[in-house]
């Protein structure tokens, strides 16, 4: 499995220069990857004020990511402000070159920005089948919840996706709890972070990862904009699980009113 990963600057509030930037990127990759993942909100920064500007299903965007999954033969996955009948979200997009758009809805919102006062919280777990992979994206501030990222009957996952705009104030953090993901559910996980300030001056330092199953890096980026592109040996995370099944030994547990399970 091919994963690529694009860490760039977001254009604040521009949907349009920002998927003309994400279009010239892909553009890299048509042919040579099995999944692009972009940031979270990645057309418009992380506003609070992107309720306003949200688009529906079906939309600009959603037009777009459907467009450029089918010019890389590839799923297209990242985050954007979406309006529905329940409300606005902050909605991971799963693109595939059939014209599919499967979807997953913010579980935690991040209250130190106000993001639980503008949008609505989603809740149930997306799980995707790509390419001989389980796959299951997750965004931002749900990377701080391991009950929730929990690998889990009806919820087996190989890769665990977070796309985020996490800020350069808490890097340590996002860079410790990757791996915590990783080795406690005996999965890959990939983390896709922007690099650059946003509108209200909010630095962000990158350090997205694709990491093994043992929480090992197979691909680093630095702070600087980057699309590098790692491939995961599924048969060798298998065979991790098989040899050394701690999973066996797992303490059940039941999500909360209001969080389904799969």
């Amino acid at each position: 499995m091919r994963i690529s990963l694009i860490q760039t600057a977001l254009a604040w509030g521009d949907r349009e220069a920002n998927r003309l930037n994400f279009s010239r990127l892909l553009a890299l990759l048509a042919g040579a990857t099995d999944l692009v993942v972009l940031p979270e909100t990645f057309t418009t920064g992380f506003d609070m004020q992107g309720g306003e500007r949200a688009e529906p299903m079906g939309g600009a965007t959603c037009e777009w990511l459907s467009a450029e999954a089918r010019r890389l033969d590839a799923a297209v996955l990242g985050s954007a402000f979406i309006r529905d009948a329940a409300g606005v979200h902050n909605r991971a997009l799963w693109a595939t070159p059939d014209g599919t758009i499967a979807y997953y809805d913010k579980r935690h919102l991040f209250r130190m920005a106000g993001e639980h006062e503008h949008y609505s919280a989603g809740v149930a777990p997306l799980l995707i089948a790509w390419r001989g992979a389980n796959i299951a994206p997750l965004v931002c501030y749900d990377l701080r919840f391991p009950v929730w990222s929990r690998r889990r009957e009806g919820y087996d996952y190989d890769i665990l996706v977070y796309v985020a705009n996490w800020p350069a104030a808490r890097q340590y953090a996002w860079q410790q709890l990757l791996r915590a993901r990783a080795i406690e559910n005996q999965a890959c996980v990939v983390g896709v972070n922007r690099v650059g300030a946003d509108g209200n001056g909010v630095a962000y330092a990158g350090g997205s990862v694709v990491l093994d199953p043992l929480g090992q890096p197979l691909l680093e980026q630095g702070d600087a904009a980057s699309t590098d592109t790692a491939t995961l040996d599924l048969g060798a995370l298998r065979d991790l699980r098989t040899r050394f099944p701690v999973a066996l030994d797992a303490d059940p547990f039941t999500l909360g009113p209001g969080e389904e399970t799969p």
